[in-house]
């Protein structure tokens, strides 16, 4: 036999049986193989970043370790076309000198707001940074979103990716472990599972923050979109977008979406709420019980693409995208991402629960373990 045959198939078998056994830290074999993988080649904070590519034949996406982040998400359309649709840009280094806009990102310490930075645990008072106003938002300046995560183990549908932050890491107490799995399911699914240990009490609530147009990330608008939210109340929040404690039900207002509507239909309504936030950017406090369900459904007419969203959280975050403007950096292939061109739905416990001891505790002990998983599920409408 011809030795470098041989040789090839000696790296070929090595290499599927690596696959079949899980095999941890690969950082070059589900890599894209073009351009775009290059201008991900790089380091940041003297750590390596690649980008990572998944596909199960109906969707693909890939992913870069900074941030623990969703780069692209194809989705087919009606006509069988694939529709990049969440928001990006095209090198990691974009991201990172446009890291606070969280761009499919893994958000945390703590995804959301917690009132002046600060929450008190045992008596002691955690100073955190303050990065929207007087609050934190998504764990501060030195969230997990702005840090490179390690990649343990990849596949072709599957990517895990760890981080570890240190004890007093952006304020926050103890030293907390962390993985998420991306994967991309046989039934249409891109699944997220988290889960974290700590060595000592905290707070954790990580979410991912991806931007969605189901026309296609770059499309002006997302007004058209229509959605539906299984809630019966929202979370009220102050002029600076903290809870208040009060739940405000959504029977007859511009937040009920317990059936199906436009986002646009009412996202003028003189709302005191809407004005605070410039538009939706609240938390919806889900019927569901316990366990994973469904709890959103978003179909966009122009592509015919619909998404379902399933999770074990109690709350889910809809952002319309109030705070993007068209002098924004452009992202993708050069495209604008103007105002409203993009919505957020990030399923969460309740923003500044630490501080609101009638929300459902964000506490982590240590011997525990945090889990959470959430789906977005997509089929097409013709």
């Amino acid at each position: 036999m011809n030795r470098k045959f041989f040789a090839a198939v000696l790296i070929a078998s090595a290499f599927t049986y690596a696959c079949q056994q899980g095999a941890t830290k690969q950082t070059t074999d589900h890599v894209a193989g073009d351009s775009t993988q290059a201008s991900f080649d790089t380091t940041i904070d003297g750590k390596e970043v690649k980008l990572y590519k998944l596909h199960n034949g109906t969707l693909s996406a890939s992913l870069t370790n900074y941030g623990a982040r969703l780069v692209t998400l194809d989705v087919q359309d009606k006509q069988g076309n694939p529709t990049d649709i969440i928001l990006g840009y095209d090198r990691a280094d974009e991201f990172k000198q446009n890291a606070s806009n969280f761009y499919g990102a893994i958000v945390g310490r703590y995804g959301n707001r917690i009132g002046n930075a600060t929450f008190s645990l045992n008596g002691e008072s955690y100073a955190l940074e303050k990065n929207d106003g007087k609050n934190s938002l998504h764990g501060g300046t030195n969230g997990v979103y702005n840090k490179v995560w390690e990649v343990t183990a990849s596949s072709d549908t599957a990517v895990t990716l760890a981080y570890t932050s240190p004890d007093k890491e952006a304020g926050y107490p103890g030293t907390v472990r962390m993985e998420v799995t991306y994967t991309l399911t046989s039934t249409g699914e891109l699944a997220i599972d988290y889960k974290a240990t700590t060595d000592k009490e905290t707070v954790l609530n990580l979410t991912n923050h991806a931007y969605f147009n189901l026309n296609g990330a770059g499309t002006a608008s997302i007004l058209d979109h229509e959605l539906q939210i299984d809630a019966d109340a929202i979370t009220e929040v102050d002029s600076t977008l903290i809870p208040t404690g009060k739940s405000l039900p959504v029977e007859g207002t511009a937040f009920d979406f317990r059936k199906p509507k436009l986002i646009g239909d009412r996202i003028a309504d003189e709302n005191a709420q809407l004005k605070i936030g410039k538009g939706y950017d609240h938390n919806f406090e889900l019927n569901k019980k316990e366990g994973y369900q469904q709890v959103a459904t978003v179909y966009a007419p122009q592509t015919g693409i619909e998404m379902q969203i399933f999770t074990t959280e109690p709350g889910l975050q809809f952002y319309s995208g109030n705070f993007m403007a068209d002098s924004d950096p452009t992202g993708k292939g050069g495209k604008a991402y103007p105002f409203r061109s993009a919505f957020c739905l990030e399923t969460q416990h309740f923003p500044d629960a630490p501080n609101q001891p009638s929300f459902k505790s964000t506490l982590l002990k240590p011997g525990q373990t945090y889990t959470s998983k959430t789906a977005y599920k997509f089929s097409q409408r013709k």
